[in-house]
């Protein structure tokens, strides 16, 4: 049986973007028109270049429109200003990061917390909920460690999980892996897919490598500013193909959340404690390495 009611949660008409330099214009996007579905994994797809790291951030309402219409949630983004944006990207939007744009003087637990501040979520609210979607990406023994202090792949699943902490209805993810090695970037694709089908989550996907775009439902080819072609995948109208793109996702998920959070359990169980923990055995360590220097 196929459902013809899943909603149309962004609708992009004939949208155009031109850049202005001097007396020569660039056109950036050209006339883009399609529709993303709630709870669809769409991506984005085009080499350097091509328009569509351009057109997400039209989307997400960062690049202003020179015309067309962009419809997200039935609010025109184009026609919003920036203190209605800044509020509708706090109740729909998360973001993912090529660059992780994590704040480096804060701890990991600290960097997922922040978007939960601005939601004026409760304190000790949103250091659990901070907590839980940590030990959910595979960091449960990396809660008090600042960026310097970990990898790559570390540092975008931290990303990550500030991205869905809040649980936004939609997720854009300008090149989510590009900094990170293939069996890294397997492992955060399939994390990023396992959350947003476990929340019936809309993820809208940049990226330059078909390999990435074979874990969508559609995908968009970007060439020259304009649509080469639209690819159906997977039509996630019919309930059992949802259901069983659901199932893939969470077979392939734990392979992640084992990674790290599974070498030292008592951490993982006990969260923002054995992070205090830890801090504290640091701190004994350091004050012990002084004493035997000045010996």
């Amino acid at each position: 049986m196929v459902n013809k009611e899943v909603e149309k949660v962004i609708v992009v008409r004939n949208a155009k973007k031109v850049y202005r330099m001097g007396t020569e214009q660039i056109v950036a996007v050209n006339d883009v028109s399609f529709e993303i579905l709630k709870g669809e994994f769409c991506c984005l797809l085009g080499t350097s270049g091509s328009g569509k790291s351009t057109l997400l951030n039209l989307m997400a309402g960062i690049e202003k429109l020179t015309s067309g219409q962009i419809i997200i949630k039935g609010k025109n983004i184009p026609k919003m200003n920036e203190t209605n944006l800044a509020k509708f990207r706090q109740r729909y939007l998360g973001f993912v990061f090529q660059s992780y744009n994590l704040m480096n003087s804060m701890t990991a637990l600290e960097n997922v917390e922040f978007p939960l501040v601005f939601k004026r979520v409760r304190t000790k609210k949103r250091k659990k909920l901070a907590q839980d979607m940590l030990v959910q990406v595979g960091l449960g023994n990396r809660m008090g460690h600042k960026p310097k202090e970990m990898s790559g792949g570390q540092q975008q699943r931290v990303g990550i999980a500030r991205a869905f902490v809040a649980k936004p209805e939609i997720v854009f993810a300008d090149e989510p892996t590009g900094n990170l090695d293939t069996k890294t970037t397997m492992e955060v694709m399939n994390l990023i897919q396992a959350i947003a089908r476990e929340n019936n989550q809309t993820i809208v996907m940049v990226t330059h490598d078909p390999r990435l775009a074979s874990y969508a439902d559609r995908i968009i080819h970007v060439l020259d500013g304009e649509i080469e072609k639209v690819e159906v995948l997977h039509d996630i109208t019919d309930p059992e193909v949802y259901q069983r793109r659901v199932e893939e996702a969470r077979a392939a998920a734990p392979k992640l959340s084992e990674l790290e959070s599974s070498a030292d359990p008592k951490k993982k169980k006990h969260g923002h404690k054995g992070k205090k923990k830890a801090v504290q055995e640091m701190k004994a360590g350091s004050e012990q390495s002084s004493d035997q220097k000045t010996q």
